[in-house]
């Protein structure tokens, strides 16, 4: 899903700084946790807060991660801190899809709703009237600004768009048409990033960017359209996925006599999903941070957020258990960290993926 680190060095930094030492933000609701949660003294989480975990989709491996109790994600941070923690959304990554979730979650009570928006527009007029009933709004991977009380983000937007371009453009030796497979055309994220990738293009005015599809975080939508850029555009020399669904998608289309080593691809993958192709060299290297440690410190930052323990003003600090010590930044956001790039070298050192 997170100022950024902007240079290629900062992405290099080993995965456990991110999962343990990154200096992040957090901020408080103004109308603070329904009154329904456990007592706590002054200074301490209330206990019994009914959290819901609103993820773009269910059955989103990413979301999987992010949010399970196996993978130490959102909901295993709840139950370690005592909360009732709930993981609900709809099957498509829509606002259609994913409004009734939110809207029954705040019929049942919720005491605080950590959301990764589809798409901020639509949802703000839901996200406000539970900020107006008292309920804590922290949303993760993908924001909305004008409804919320705090983003968990999971790396710098800036550097995340300019080093997928940066590694790309490796790969091509600065020159060729490129193509984009997105999410969906209105997720927050996925929109700011591209916004970055074009600016970071301007500094190679020999790679051209020919077109941007979408996949809508649906495996089969996301071949389809991968399948079409590549007909669509035979000069295509690389390609660029910043979302996990999309850039597997794209690996499989890609991973034929055809295309590998002849259509370079990165993105933003688990070294699980992607270990394959980095091994036949359809991929050369990719990036991402660890989704369960982005929603581990979503869930701690909404318990500390609906007990009233910081509030949203710029250096307010609060722990995130295993992850350490985060603090309030600028816009209301915390940073989890630098993604890793991972390539050949050294993606066997890492287990964790779909």
């Amino acid at each position: 899903m997170r100022s950024r680190p902007t240079t290629k060095r900062a992405l290099l930094v080993p995965l456990v700084l991110l999962a343990v030492s990154s200096v992040l933000a957090a901020c408080s609701s103004t109308g603070g946790s329904s009154s329904s949660g456990g007592s706590s003294s002054a200074g301490s989480l209330k206990t019994g807060l009914k959290v819901f975990v609103i993820p773009k989709n269910l059955g989103n491996p990413y979301f999987t991660l992010a949010d399970s109790v196996k993978t130490s994600g959102a909901l295993a941070a709840l139950k370690k801190l005592g909360e009732t923690g709930s993981e609900t959304s709809g099957t498509a990554a829509t606002p259609a899809s994913q409004i009734p979730a939110i809207q029954a979650a705040i019929t049942k009570g919720a005491n605080a709703l950590i959301v990764s928006a589809t798409d901020a527009s639509a949802l703000c007029p839901t996200l406000k009237a539970a900020m107006q009933k008292g309920i804590t709004v922290v949303t993760y991977d993908s924001d909305a600004p004008a409804c919320r009380d705090l983003f968990i983000n999971q790396a710098s937007t800036p550097a995340i768009g300019t080093s997928e371009v940066d590694l790309l453009a490796k790969q091509l030796h600065d020159a060729g048409d490129i193509g984009i497979v997105s999410a969906a055309a209105s997720a927050t994220n996925q929109n700011a990033w591209i916004k970055y990738m074009k600016q970071e293009l301007t500094k190679f005015p020999k790679m051209h960017l020919v077109s941007t599809v979408y996949g809508n975080d649906d495996p089969t939508t996301a071949t389809q359209v991968t399948q079409g850029l590549l007909q669509q555009h035979p000069t295509i020399k690389g390609i660029i996925s910043p979302t996990t669904v999309g850039v597997l998608a794209a690996a499989q289309v890609l991973d034929t006599p055809k295309y590998r080593g002849k259509v370079a691809l990165t993105g933003l993958g688990t070294p699980g999903s992607l270990k394959k192709y980095v091994e036949d060299g359809t991929i050369k290297s990719f990036e991402l941070w660890n989704p369960a440690n982005l929603g581990y410190l979503a869930a701690y930052a909404a318990v500390n957020v609906a007990s009233k323990k910081i509030t949203n003003a710029q250096g307010q600090s609060f722990s995130a258990g295993k992850l350490g010590k985060y603090t309030v930044g600028a816009g209301h956001s915390v940073l989890l960290g630098p993604p890793l790039v991972f390539t050949k070298s050294n993606i066997n050192n890492f287990n964790w993926g779909f």
